[in-house]
């Protein structure tokens, strides 16, 4: 069998028509890509956005969260240092004072005519948030001055308290205060002397 040049012309036009069918199929898979690529940019966009409110409403959740907590220790802080021989004057929330640019707040001040309590509240106490107290401790007469005549001492609380930051407290000098069952108590033993910064 031998080919002739109408074969041969004929298979040249096949393999045109081959390579006409390749390219339609290559831009229809380019068309679909890009089709593809859109949505997925469109979902990443929506995603970006669903995931920035969830965050915001996390971040809401556990500032409500903490203040619960704050307006639990608040109260229990008038029983628990009086109990303490610590009498307690005022208790005040939230105590915010700028200077030189930086801000120390505290969650919860105890006073009363000789005495001055920083109390760090958290729904879960870390060693990290003991650590925080601690600066803010050694800063607190600079912000505060009007305190520099009264003994300054530190507590911790927190609802959860992580390994180990209840013990670092209390080697710190610190109270640590917890909830035991519906109420607020201090977990220090009577033994325990807190450090006056």
């Amino acid at each position: 069998m031998t080919t002739t040049a109408d074969d041969v012309w004929k298979l040249l036009a096949e393999l045109v028509e081959a390579q006409k069918e390749t390219e339609r199929c290559f831009q229809e898979t380019e068309q679909r890509f890009q089709e593809t690529e859109r949505i997925l940019k469109e979902q990443s966009l929506k995603t970006d956005r669903q995931i920035t409110r969830l965050s915001q409403e996390i971040g809401n959740l556990g500032g409500k969260w903490g203040r619960f907590v704050e307006n639990m220790v608040a109260p229990a802080c008038e029983t628990l240092f009086l109990n303490r021989q610590i009498p307690v004057h005022q208790v005040s929330q939230r105590v915010r004072k700028r200077l030189d640019g930086k801000t120390l707040e505290i969650d919860v001040l105890v006073t009363n005519e000789n005495h001055v309590l920083v109390v760090e509240v958290k729904s879960s106490l870390s060693v990290d948030d003991v650590k925080e107290l601690i600066k803010n401790l050694t800063e607190f007469r600079q912000f505060f001055p009007e305190y520099n005549h009264k003994q300054l001492y530190g507590a911790v609380a927190g609802i959860e308290i992580e390994e180990g930051a209840d013990k670092y407290a209390y080697r710190q000098g610190l109270f640590v205060l917890a909830q035991r069952g519906e109420n607020v108590a201090i977990l220090n033993d009577t033994d325990f002397q807190p450090k006056t910064w």
